[in-house]
């Protein structure tokens, strides 16, 4: 693969959490909870781990935000075509509303995390005491998604903490990753296509997932070949290797405030989540594997 072989803190963390906090979009007791509401159950699966309806993802993952237009999740989530976003948020205002579907999404995570976890997995305390000095009172200026999650309350429920502070920590990653590329002068499409050949995934692939056509893909390739960061087949050139891996590298940077908090007891919390993790895929929670495993 393209990518570094040696992950650093700040990977790691994002790899160790994304199983545990991520599982919200595969778990079937959300997609339950989400057809309750009007939206349609899950209907595909991959390796036997339920993926979600389109709208549902969408309207449930945006509602962190409040009830706010599609064209704000779309610009919130980056990497998605707009025409696939738009469209699908508007059909999930008509059947409800913000607060009762984030409440029915948390209820839909924890409720597979309890399943696949129980209440109080081994080091939870802990766990939760870590997440909150991570996450109290950081500062979320400029990244929307961590923001949603951050003026949320920590739900009732014995693992309510963990998820919620993990969440934080997920989408913060996540809007300073779109921070970095944005920085770098690229467009949705781009970033797919450069993050596909960084993960060793094969051209089109991943990135057809998020609603792009051909079209789009042809001329996203044609400005990085024209840039130098792609070959004619569309391979990472030595500098496009080096600009997709310093991306990365400023995505890390922008998570300072976070590892400063945790400190020395960074590996302390990795090492507490990692098994948690394992146990998420081995009940079908999560992916076998996911993005910050091919990142990290």
């Amino acid at each position: 693969m393209d990518r570094t072989d040696a992950p650093t803190p700040e990977r790691r963390l994002g790899g160790a959490l994304e199983p545990v906090i991520g599982q919200v979009f595969f778990s079937p007791e959300a997609h339950a909870a989400y057809a309750d509401l009007g939206f349609q159950p899950s209907a595909h699966e991959a390796n036997g781990v339920a993926l979600p309806d389109g709208p549902a993802y969408f309207t449930s993952r945006g509602s962190l935000m409040g009830q706010v237009r599609g064209s704000v999740v779309a610009s919130a989530f980056a990497v998605f075509n707009p025409t696939a976003v738009i469209p699908s948020v508007d059909y999930g205002w008509s059947i409800t509303d913000a607060p009762t579907i984030c409440a029915a999404r948390d209820a839909g995570a924890l409720g597979q995390l309890e399943r696949l976890l129980g209440p109080t997995p081994t080091g939870h305390e802990r766990v939760a005491e870590l997440l909150v000095r991570a996450t109290d009172d950081l500062s979320v200026e400029g990244r929307p998604l961590a923001a949603g999650v951050a003026g949320l309350p920590d739900p009732d429920a014995p693992l309510g903490t963990i998820f919620r502070r993990g969440e934080i920590l997920r989408e913060y990653r996540g809007d300073n990753h779109t921070a970095a590329w944005i920085g770098a002068g690229l467009d949705a499409v781009e970033i797919s296509l450069l993050t596909e050949q960084y993960w060793g995934l094969a051209p089109r692939t991943y990135a057809r997932t998020r609603a792009w056509s051909d079209d789009d893909f042809d001329r996203a390739a044609e400005s990085l070949r024209s840039r130098g960061l792609v070959d004619a087949d569309g391979g990472f050139t030595p500098d496009g290797r080096a600009f997709r891996e310093q991306i990365e590298v400023d995505t890390d940077a922008m998570t300072a405030p976070v590892m400063a908090r945790l400190g020395d007891d960074l590996d302390e919390l990795i090492e507490l989540l990692t098994p948690w993790g394992a146990t998420v895929r081995a009940g079908k929670g999560y992916l076998s594997s996911g993005p910050h495993d091919l990142a990290g």
